[in-house]
């Protein structure tokens, strides 16, 4: 994981010295079957927000007869929100839930006490072939609530309010913006939406927001005099209204939301307030005791055996 400080200030523009606290340059990973670009965590900043885990998913082409398979896995003390640009993602849990991720649509999954998924490609899509690009986030879910029942709620696109004007067009996956509420029923005080912008076009990313950051998905924008290319990470400062423009025509996801309690640990799939929870949690995938997934019980992904302590996980708040 990189990050690089935000750019030099530009003379005589006062708000070019921390309208941007930090600019994250994700790092890719290969993940075998396609190549990711992971900006949270990185090294210097791990949370905005709730969001403690931001990959963006290709975009990837599939050929026939190829595809995904992440095989079934575990989560705890977090909630999983998949969201995708093109192509279908075949979803599994240990619920029993069984649906296919669709562009556009918002598949919030709560992990709470424990749950276990895999993503696969459907037989259809593998027979077709398919490009695949999305974004997958995680969610640190607040302290009285990581113990509580694991669930799967799903919005299809059309539930989604879509606002458009003067040449932007946002979708608001989660929370309140553009004068629209999503009707996805968030843990904590969260941001999260899709906005698209033609060539000139731009909006306000109001501090409505205790923590927001801009993730850059396609074209270039300008903040503040500054230009940023495709797959960059913004971390906003707090409480300034800032403005957005479209130099090409542009995609952004914009996020974040109220801090945690306190800080987080992460490790592998699990994320927790406390590190001993985590431990437990190895021990628990290590000995099976996790339920399976329907219809998907007999493959799944190891427990790593290597590089086992959690890290603290850190956002723009500092706890002792």
């Amino acid at each position: 994981m990189s990050w690089s400080p935000c750019p030099d200030p530009t003379l005589g523009v006062p708000t070019t010295v921390d309208a941007i606290e930090m600019l994250i340059i994700p790092r890719a990973v290969d993940l075998g079957e396609m190549e990711v670009r992971r900006a949270l965590p990185s090294t210097k900043r791990q949370m905005v927000g709730p969001f403690i885990f931001f990959d963006q998913m290709g975009p990837a082409e599939f050929l026939t007869d190829q595809g995904i398979d992440v095989r079934p896995h575990p989560h705890i003390n977090l909630a999983t929100v998949t969201y995708l640009f093109e192509g279908q993602i075949r979803h599994r849990d240990s619920l029993g839930t069984d649906l296919a991720i669709e562009p556009g649509a918002v598949n919030w999954m709560k992990a709470g006490r424990g749950i276990v998924h895999s993503e696969r490609t459907n037989d259809e899509r593998r027979r077709t072939g398919q490009r695949l690009f999305g974004i997958q986030t995680w969610v640190a879910l607040p302290e009285a609530q990581e113990e509580s029942d694991p669930g799967f709620v799903h919005h299809g696109a059309e539930a989604l309010p879509v606002i458009e004007e003067r040449g932007m067009t946002a979708r608001l996956i989660a929370g309140q913006a553009f004068g629209a509420r999503s009707p996805l029923a968030t843990a904590s005080e969260t941001l999260y939406a899709d906005v698209q912008l033609a060539p000139g076009a731009s909006f306000v990313a109001e501090p409505s927001a205790a923590e927001r950051a801009l993730y850059t998905i396609s074209g270039e924008i300008e903040v503040v005099g500054q230009s940023f290319a495709p797959a960059q990470l913004l971390v906003l400062r707090p409480g300034d209204q800032i403005i957005v423009r479209a130099v090409t025509a542009a995609r952004v996801m914009l996020f974040g939301g109220e801090p945690m309690e306190g800080p987080r640990w992460i490790w592998w799939n699990f994320v927790s307030s406390r590190k001993e929870r985590i431990e437990q949690a190895q021990e628990e995938w290590r000995r099976g005791r996790f339920d399976t997934v329907p219809g998907d019980e007999v493959d799944f992904i190891p427990l790593p055996e290597t590089n086992t302590k959690p890290r603290r996980a850190l956002g723009g708040v500092f706890y002792p």
